[in-house]
C-alpha cells in the first residue's frame, strides 16, 4: 500500500495525521507501528531545530544529498525506505502509545513553525531553507503516512 500522499506544507500533514489518530482501525504495510512513524518524523523536525545526531560527509551533502533533495522537491514528494532509522538517533520502543507519538509530533511542528533561529543542517542534504525544511519535512511525513490508511 503507498496512497502516494503529498503535502505542501506541514498543516496539511497534521491534517491527514488527525484522520488517522481517530480511525478505529488502520491497515498498515509499515515496518513500525504508527507511533513509532510518528516519532521518527516528530525525531526528524526535532532535529533540524537542534542538529542531527550523525550526517553525511560535507561533500555528500553538497552533491548527491543536494541533488536527491532537489529531485524529491521537483516531484514534489519523495520515496525512502520507510523503516531506516535518522542515523544515531534513538531506538523507536515498540510500546510507544499513540497519545505520546501524536504529541510529540505535534509539539515538534509547532516548536518549528514558531522557531526564528538558524536551522541546523540536515544530516543528507545540508543547509536549507526554513521554507525547505518545511518541504523536506511535508514530503517526509507524506511518504510515511502514505503507509497508512483507515
Amino acid at each position: 500500500m503507498d496512497r502516494q500522499l503529498v503535502f505542501a506544507s506541514l498543516d496539511q500533514a497534521l491534517h491527514e495525521l488527525d484522520r488517522l489518530a481517530q480511525a478505529s482501525t488502520l491497515k498498515s504495510n509499515a515496518a513500525w507501528t504508527l507511533p513509532q512513524t510518528l516519532v521518527h518524523c516528530a525525531q526528524s523536525i526535532e532535529y533540524s531545530l537542534t542538529g542531527f545526531p550523525q550526517s553525511k560527509s560535507p561533500l555528500f551533502q553538497s552533491t548527491a544529498g543536494a541533488l536527491a533533495f532537489r529531485a524529491f522537491a521537483w516531484r514534489g514528494r519523495m520515496r525512502h525506505d520507510l523503516a531506516e532509522p535518522i542515523p544515531g538517533a534513538p531506538a523507536l520502543g515498540a510500546d510507544t502509545e499513540l497519545a505520546v507519538g501524536l504529541a510529540r509530533l505535534q509539539q515538534a511542528v509547532r516548536t518549528f513553525h514558531a522557531t526564528t533561529t538558524p536551522l541546523r543542517p540536515q544530516f543528507a542534504y545540508g543547509e536549507l531553507s526554513k521554507a525547505e525544511f518545511e518541504q523536506a519535512h511535508a514530503m517526509h511525513l507524506a511518504n510515511h503516512f502514505s503507509a497508512f490508511d483507515v
